[in-house]
Order: C-alpha cells, then structure tokens, then sequence
C-alpha cells in the first residue's frame, strides 16, 4: 500500500510512528507513558490509565514495573477484559498484576479491574460501568475523560473487545458492555467511552497485522469489519506500531 492510498482525513488527526522492532516500540512507549504521566501531573491531581491486554503490551508492563512513579496518584483501569476470574491464566487483569502492579507497593484502591464474579456478564458491565461514573463524577448520558487509553488491535482488526460485526460495535449509551469472542463474551469499554480519552494509545506488532492497518487506514475501511478503524477520540490518538507492522505505512 502507497502513502498516498491513506486516507487522509484520519492521518490529519492521527500520529503514525513506525518503531525499528519490538523492543524500540516497547521503549518509545514507555518513555511516552512516563513523561506524560508526569507532565499531567503537574496540571491536576490524579492519572487514569486503560491498560490493553494481549501478548504485546507485556514487556511494557514489566518496564514500566522499573520505573520511579508517583503511585499513589496513578489509577488503573482495564479496556476490556476475558469474562474469566482474576486467578484465570488468560485474565488481562492477571497478566498486568503479575508484569507490573503487584511488583510495586501499587496502592490496592487504585487499581479498578473490571468485575467479573457474578456469573452474568451484563450484571457485570452495568456494576463496572457505575464504578466508572462514580469514580469520574459522571451522570447518565455523559463520559468520563481517561488521561490515556492503551489498545492494541488484533489481526481481524478488533481493539479492546469490539469484534466485527457484533453487537457491542453499536452501544452509543453506556460506558461499558458486552463484546463476544466466538460465543464467549467479554467486558469492554464502548466506543463512545475511548472516544472521550485525552489520548489512546495504539500499540501493534507483528507482520499478520499489515493487512488490517492497511484497511483501518485506507478511505474504502469498513469500520464493522476493521472496529480499531472506529476509535477517533477528541484528544490524541498515536499508532505506535513496529517495522513488521508498519512497513507500508513508513514509506
């Protein structure tokens, strides 16, 4: 794909950089993630932070484990998660705890995974999505404002848990609902709420992903075939992706 096949009203509003390997793509991360955390801080009182989970991310959680934060001010919150337990090996909450947060004195009250003990998960994605507007101060019809969002995107082009053609890609009213992965369902934030994030962060890797950018960033992309397409948010919104990714976006 040419850069001239772009479509060129998302590049007006988006950063694309294409990082040399895995590893220069995890350091740039962590370097944005840190100096925005604390350049934030110096504006306001608390940082909220989405993590993404997935394979990609991992290494970033476990650098970010290295690193002298203000904890104590930082909260974290999940995109989505696998409608299993905590203790679950395929838990994105359990994968984040085990690379970074219980390998700091991470103050238990500020992490907000998303509930997923009621043998319901609509019971679920409502309790969640009433934690959120409680913690934020946000009335029924409104969205709160994550300082930053981090996704990646699967090889179908999903993020968070918005798959193609599901019905989680049409919820406009709530904060939080249920995705499903070949029948089995998840927890995600609904696009309304990325789309209200000061900044979303995509981290992607890997060749398989090239047929998929090439669609999310080409005009023809069909956003319920390629959902990441969809997520437009009112602040910044940064593609980090590696050369195997994004090879045909660097020319």
């Amino acid at each position: 794909m040419l850069k001239s096949s772009l479509d060129e009203n998302i590049l007006g509003m988006t950063q694309i950089q294409v990082l040399s390997d895995k590893p220069t793509l995890i350091a740039h991360t962590l370097n944005l993630i840190v100096d925005k955390i604390h350049t934030t801080l110096q504006q306001q009182e608390k940082f909220t932070l989405a993590l993404a989970g997935g394979g990609t991310p991992k290494p970033l959680y476990e650098a970010l484990a290295q690193q002298s934060l203000p904890l104590e001010k930082i909260h974290i919150f999940w995109g989505d998660e696998r409608y299993v337990s905590a203790a679950h090996p395929d838990s994105n909450q359990r994968m984040a705890r085990e690379a970074w947060l219980d390998q700091v004195d991470f103050p238990s009250s500020n992490i907000h995974p998303m509930p997923t003990g009621s043998n319901d998960p609509s019971v679920d994605a409502q309790t969640h999505d009433q934690e959120l507007r409680d913690f934020f101060g946000v009335e029924a019809g409104e969205f709160p404002t994550f300082d930053i969002i981090l996704l990646g995107m699967g090889d179908d082009g999903h993020t968070a848990s918005l798959f193609p053609k599901t019905e989680a890609l049409t919820v406009s009213d709530r904060l939080i609902t249920v995705g499903n992965k070949d029948g089995q369902p998840r927890l995600t934030f609904t696009y309304p709420l990325l789309n209200h994030a000061r900044c979303i962060i995509f981290l992607v890797a890997g060749e398989n992903k090239r047929p998929a950018l090439a669609q999310i960033f080409s005009p023809d992309g069909d956003e319920t075939l390629y959902p990441a397409k969809a997520v437009q948010p009112q602040g910044e919104l940064i593609w980090l992706l590696d050369e195997a990714a994004g090879a045909e976006l660097n020319g």
